[in-house]
């Protein structure tokens, strides 16, 4: 629920920005024809036996689901992508080429891998979808004479909602009252600008307040909604490919059409040299097979919806997969102060008036407390205490599960509980209600008894001074208000004008909401991990430097500076923010997007929290938006990449872990798959090279079995790898999925170990088998050493599987501790090589045979083989190499949204 005063909170920045003049909130300027501030008068609104009726009428308040995919069209897209088709070409050439058995497997290949790929894609997309659900819409209506908040599937025709900037419409409904009501329709209309509503005006679901407050009658609910209509029209739409996609689509590209650019080419220079044109064919189409990487895809998607479903577990709720990749490149985070580093569990501590001072006791937001001070005071607080009381009718607290917990905000519902332990009466109705407004930090409410403010205190100290603000009792509250702010309390003003008089300053609230216990551990942790911070809060400079300092943002320097003060000069501000653990107090949403498009020429990858309406824009320019999903409003969490179940700023840390650590599991298989690429190509190499004078080492079979069965469920394991220990002890680095690094790493070091051995180990076997260079060798003699070759290369990609969990440490250092799937994947991928070794009529169908002893050994010297590669290459690597600085991370990848 929005605040109508934020004493020094970024709740001020949740409504839009609309300047009015001081004079405006005095009683005679509120009642002069102010359309937009129409009379409140809330109905008492359905009883239970009425919402009870209507519901069983008209069912729940909910879109009709998006018709389920048709799994057979899903199946045949998977069938028929661009790496199916380079394969379903290959098959028949095969075909036409007098090798029916190897069309036919081929086109086995291409099912299975379609069929896998299908249930992956499906599976992804309904994970999605379950984690969206995590998040349910809410609506505030009144029923039975109290305001209540409700699940907005749960409303139904003739409920009185009410309304706030930044709520989203739940269901068509006929304004009844209005204060400044504003609502953006451009889902509707197209038009960007917010329409004034008054009462009587028609408003529809799925549209936003976002500016003041109204309420509404429910007219229609779930399918009968003009939205149900729009969806209908647009659920066929199709989704645009994501960055992380399109990035993928070029790499797979480029290497299938590498692939099939050798084979093309190949294919008439052998035969213009010579060789057989069924052995030509036979090297084409192999190389094709073996250099197009046909399970990477899927690969990704699972790793992608199973990091979105752990960030899920850890209240992280992820609206988009490929955001998951962005968060890894974080290298700013623009944080909120309130829910966000603090608990946002708002109790009042002390009351300051002209009569003195009040200490406040009591236990969270139950209603019983204890005021203590001198009769004057405790007199003056409990007038104070009811004007404030009076400025948000909309919320209270409420006992359930044996706690008392806020309905509305929690800070609104803070300045209630004051009012029942000074022992007020209820609020009466009120006639007017201005909303508060980001600029001038008041909101104003007019009932029978007067006109009430509240506001930042120097707001609200600046309507109620007659003179230049240095009264006696100006001075005195100013100075209290520093005391205060300095000890990390919130601090509001209130003002009071009974009948026509002019406002009267009744005092100051101060209002304790303690940071969360664990908030300083996960600042350190982004600074270990290279991360620069910056506290960006609407809230009093005082109280935001007094938690940031608690929590160890602040450094030594505390560096504070208020929005209003912000360098004009781009580059003064981007100096400014870069110095690491800047204070930004008292910002309006303009400030917000400013911040965030500095920080963004400046190279970083910027996060920034926020939960108000006017956060939106903020939150969609930054790479990557959080809005807070318990505290938040519907706008903010509409716009944000990321959403804070918990509001919780370890749980942003938390995500970027995770999404640190995908990107790390995308380059693992990544690697994983291009060795055994290498080692697949080298036999056809080696063939072409001698002109077919070394028998081929391994067939178009044999390639696929290897690619499909043995390689695939290793792969998958690696794209389970855990956040490693050290994933936040470090800066980010650049991380293009397919780098220099990475290309060095497969085609230095692991491709050739893998390739080199398993060649040898071919070529011993043909020897010890009476082969001689130049003679036709015995196809028994062929099979032993292409079964040898085929474990060679699977005890190759055991090892491999194992170096490939670090860039950076040896293969006994990782071990296998930590992804017990990878124990599982490898297991499996030794039972299918006796499958393929001893299974008939396997062996014959690919073509080898069961390795001799030479052949074991041989086969299992690529053990120590891989081991050995990739402690050399590590070695040589430097620790530090491919860091790169974040405007570099723009510059070589021009055009992409991080």
């Amino acid at each position: 629920m929005r605040r109508p005063c934020d004493g020094a909170s970024g709740g001020g920045m949740n409504a839009a920005p609309r300047p009015h003049d001081a004079e405006r909130y005095h009683p005679e300027a509120a009642g002069k024809g102010d359309a937009a501030a129409a009379t409140v008068l809330p109905p008492a609104g359905l009883t239970a036996t009425e919402v009870a009726l209507r519901r069983e009428r008209d069912g729940r308040n909910a879109l009709p689901g998006p018709p389920h995919p048709n799994p057979a069209l899903l199946l045949l897209a998977q069938l028929t992508h661009f790496f199916a088709v380079l394969l379903w070409v290959a098959a028949g050439l095969a075909l036409a080429g007098g090798m029916p058995t190897l069309a036919i497997a081929i086109a086995v290949v291409v099912i299975l891998n379609g069929v896998f790929s299908f249930a992956q894609e499906y599976r992804a997309d309904r994970a999605t979808q379950r984690l969206r659900d995590l998040l349910p819409m809410r609506a505030r209506v009144r029923r039975d004479g109290r305001t209540t908040v409700v699940d907005s599937a749960d409303l139904v025709v003739d409920d009185v909602v009410v309304l706030e900037a930044g709520d989203r419409v739940c269901a068509d409904a006929r304004v009844s009252a209005a204060a400044r009501f504003e609502v953006d329709e451009s889902m509707f209309t197209g038009e960007s600008r917010p329409v004034a509503v008054d009462t009587g005006r028609q408003i529809l679901a799925g549209t936003y307040v976002v500016a003041g407050q109204g309420e509404a009658v429910v007219t229609a609910t779930g399918g009968r909604t003009r939205l149900a209509g729009l969806a209908a029209v647009t659920e066929h739409a199709s989704r645009p490919p994501s960055p992380l996609s399109r990035q993928l689509n070029r790499v797979v590209r480029v290497i299938a059409l590498l692939a099939v650019g050798v084979g093309a080419v190949a294919f008439p220079l052998f035969a213009v040299l010579g060789m057989d044109w069924r052995n030509s064919f036979l090297f084409a189409v192999g190389v094709t097979v073996a250099l197009v990487p046909t399970g990477l895809l899927p690969t990704v998607t699972l790793s992608l919806a199973r990091a979105a479903q752990r960030m899920a577990r850890a209240d992280a709720l992820v609206r988009r997969l490929e955001a998951v990749e962005t968060l890894g490149a974080a290298t700013f985070v623009c944080t909120d102060k309130t829910g966000t580093l603090t608990r946002n569990e708002m109790q009042v501590v002390e009351v300051w008036t002209p009569h003195g001072t009040v200490t406040v006791s009591g236990t969270g937001y139950e209603p019983t407390g204890r005021l203590a001070g001198t009769p004057e005071a405790m007199n003056a607080a409990a007038a104070l205490a009811d004007s404030a009381a009076r400025c948000s009718p909309d919320v209270h607290a409420a006992q359930r599960s044996g706690r008392w917990v806020p309905v509305g905000d929690p800070m609104e519902v803070a300045l209630h509980v004051l009012a029942a332990r000074a022992g007020c009466p209820p609020a009466p109705v009120p006639r007017r209600r201005i909303p508060f407004d980001p600029h001038t930090r008041r909101a104003v409410v007019e009932d029978a008894d007067g006109l009430h403010v509240t506001g930042a205190p120097e707001a609200v100290f600046a309507l109620c001074s007659t003179g230049d603000g240095s009264e006696p009792e100006f001075t005195s509250a100013r100075a209290r208000v520093a005391q205060l702010t300095a000890r990390g309390l919130r601090v509001i003003a209130v003002a009071s004008a009974p009948g026509s008089a002019a406002p009267r300053m009744l005092g100051v609230v101060a209002l304790e909401d303690p940071p969360r216990a664990d908030v300083a551990d996960a600042i350190a942790a982004c600074r270990r991990a290279g991360i620069r911070l910056a506290m960006v809060t609407g809230d009093h400079p005082g109280t935001a430097v007094a938690v940031a300092a608690e929590v160890g943002l602040c450094t030594e320097r505390r560096i504070v500076v208020e929005g209003k003060d912000l360098p004009e000069d781009d580059d003064e501000l981007g100096t400014l923010l870069d110095a690491d653990g800047v204070v930004v107090a008292r910002v309006t949403p303009e400030d917000k997007l400013r911040i965030a498009q500095v920080l963004q020429r400046r190279g970083h990858i910027v996060a920034m929290t926020g939960d108000g309406v006017n956060d939106g824009p903020a939150l969609r320019t930054a790479d990557i938006g959080v809005a807070m999903g318990a505290s938040g409003t519907d706008v903010a969490r509409e716009a944000a990449d990321l959403i804070l179940l918990d509001d919780h700023f370890g749980t942003i840390v938390s995500a970027i872990e995770l999404g640190r650590a995908t990107t790390a599991n995308i380059r693992r298989f990544l690697t994983y798959h291009l060795t055994d690429n290498v080692a697949e190509l080298a036999p056809f190499a080696l063939w072409a090279a001698s002109g077919g004078t070394i028998p081929l080492g391994f067939t178009v079979l044999q390639v696929l079995a290897l690619d499909i069965g043995t390689d695939m469920l290793p792969a998958l394991a690696l794209g389970a790898e855990p956040p490693n220990p050290r994933t936040m002890s470090r800066p980010a680095r650049l991380r293009r999925l397919m780098d220099g690094r990475l290309l060095r790493r497969v085609f230095l070091a692991l491709g050739p170990a893998e390739a080199v051995t398993g060649m040898l180990v071919f070529l011993a076997v043909l020897y010890a088998g009476g082969w001689v260079p130049g003679d036709t060798a015995d196809e028994s003699v062929v099979a032993a050493a292409s079964g040898s070759l085929f474990a060679a290369v699977v005890f190759g990609q055991l090892t491999n599987a194992f170096a490939c969990r670090s860039e950076t440490r040896g293969v006994w250092v990782t071990g296998w501790r930590g992804n017990p799937l990878l124990l599982g994947a490898l297991a499996a991928e030794l039972a299918l090589l006796a499958a393929f070794l001893w299974l008939p009529p396997l062996p014959g169908l690919l073509g080898g045979s069961p390795p001799t002893a030479l052949g074991w050994a041989g086969a299992a010297a690529a053990i120590p083989a891989i081991v050995a590669a990739d402690t050399a290459y590590k070695a040589l690597v430097r620790p530090g190499r491919g860091t790169a600085s974040p405007s570099s991370w723009r510059r070589r990848c021009p055009g992409r949204r991080w």
